[in-house]
């Protein structure tokens, strides 16, 4: 047990010390701001404020956490042995920076509530965060940062105990277009002929008829390959479905058809089933409800995980409607088009509300990248990329989790390097 001395205890003080000590450390901990229950604990402690008690463990605070709302705040970042940090201290401090604030302006996405420019979807562009401008998006620095912590707690108190954990993989799929040409209803099916035809796609359409007759699998229901990769291995998977109305009409799918819910059935024999909620219903409470609704009745079973169509967030008004329909587990928070730890961890963690100053239920799945951001790029640095990252999370024992679509898995050559990763490298045997 560590005990942690403040002159204030606030709600973004328990929650950021909560993550780094305990889901990060596994340390156990509890708060005081009782300088004489503080100077009467004779095992473990520390002090966390501007000035030292004695000859405790200290660290120097900076004033973020005792602050309430949303303000400009001014940030140098530093190099710090092999990474970065920023909110510096004195040397008083056993670090030399505020782990603790700064950990908390990331988790938060405090950056995300501050005026910024909008990606042409109306999203919080990579572009514009502090990690992509200071070179650490890479790389999940909280972790790192904690494990950092970790030494300097375990000379101070050697017999202080963390809980072990290994490294987690949590492979994720968003199906959102499970049919390349089944389950399109008569007029899609007709449109689509014509516009090959006009297009004078003549195999496309070959192809096409084939899949309709029952001739050939349609080329993009790949899960019973994802599922045979999978099934015999301790690795986590979630495939995410779509149940409302797609902007795209001709892409879109009737979630109504008997056999795409059986599709989800079958998926739901083996793995975990999450929800995509569809564009039209993402600040939508009521849309939200009947789209969870609608999966539920298909699974039969509460739906706990989900993520936005086109990885949309809007803070902090989305994630209220999550909890109000009472989801447990939202996997939109990563950059579709960039690689790299938006909230600069590789640990789930709980949503903080900053309007509201409360830690909320909702956790936050850490996502590292989806394959939409290795449009024309070449196998070897697709390759070299996915395992920089999964070697960064293997270090600080944290979570891996990556988006594939299904179509990454049709078996073709541009996709070798999908199917590869997803069974080979991604992969933990039992």
């Amino acid at each position: 047990m560590l005990l942690i001395y403040t002159q204030k205890i606030t709600p973004r003080f328990t929650y950021v010390f909560k993550h780094i000590c305990t889901r990060i450390l596994g340390i156990e901990i509890k708060f005081t701001n009782a300088i004489e229950t503080f100077i009467a604990e004779d095992g473990p402690k520390l002090s966390y404020g501007k000035q030292p008690l004695g000859n405790e463990l200290f660290l120097q605070s900076q004033e973020i956490l005792s602050h309430q709302g949303i303000e400009s705040v001014e940030i140098n970042v530093k190099p710090w042995e092999e990474t970065k940090c920023f909110f510096q201290v004195s040397d008083k401090s056993a670090l030399p920076f505020d782990i603790f604030s700064a950990s908390f302006y990331l988790l938060s996405r405090y950056e995300e509530y501050l005026p910024h420019v909008k990606d042409e979807y109306g999203r919080f562009p990579a572009s514009e965060s502090l990690a992509f401008k200071e070179n650490f998006l890479q790389y999940p620095v909280i972790d790192i940062w904690a494990y950092k912590f970790k030494i300097v707690l375990s000379e101070n108190f050697p017999d202080l105990s963390f809980f072990k954990k290994e490294m987690e993989i949590h492979n994720l799929i968003e199906a959102s277009n499970p049919y390349a040409f089944k389950q399109k209803g008569l007029l899609k099916s007709i449109i689509g002929f014509t516009k090959d035809t006009l297009k004078f796609r003549i195999s496309k359409n070959f192809r096409r008829t084939k899949v309709l007759l029952g001739i050939k699998t349609d080329p993009f229901n790949t899960f019973e390959w994802v599922i045979s990769q999978s099934k015999s291995n301790k690795t986590k998977l979630t495939v995410f479905f779509l149940m409302g109305n797609d902007l795209n009409y001709y892409e879109g799918i009737n979630a109504q058809k008997k056999r795409y819910r059986m599709l989800i059935k079958f998926v739901s024999d083996y793995k975990n089933i999450g929800l995509i909620f569809s564009s039209i219903s993402l600040l939508n409470l009521t849309a939200i409800k009947k789209e969870k609704e609608q999966l539920e009745n298909v699974i039969n079973s509460e739906l706990t995980s989900s993520v936005n169509k086109g990885y949309f967030v809007k803070l902090p008004e989305f994630y209220r409607n999550l909890i109000e329909v009472e989801v447990e587990k939202d996997f939109t928070m990563v950059y579709e088009e960039t690689v790299g730890f938006r909230a600069s961890t590789c640990t789930p963690f709980l949503f903080y509300d900053l309007d509201y100053e409360i830690k909320t239920p909702l956790i936050i799945q850490p996502i590292a990248l989806t394959t939409h951001a290795f449009k024309n790029k070449k196998s070897s640095d697709i390759r070299d990329s996915v395992l920089h990252i999964l070697a960064s999370v293997n270090k600080v024992n944290g979570t891996f989790s990556m988006f594939f679509t299904n179509l990454d898995f049709i078996d073709n050559k541009r996709n070798k390097i999908w199917r590869e990763l997803f069974s080979e490298k991604l992969q933990k045997n039992v």
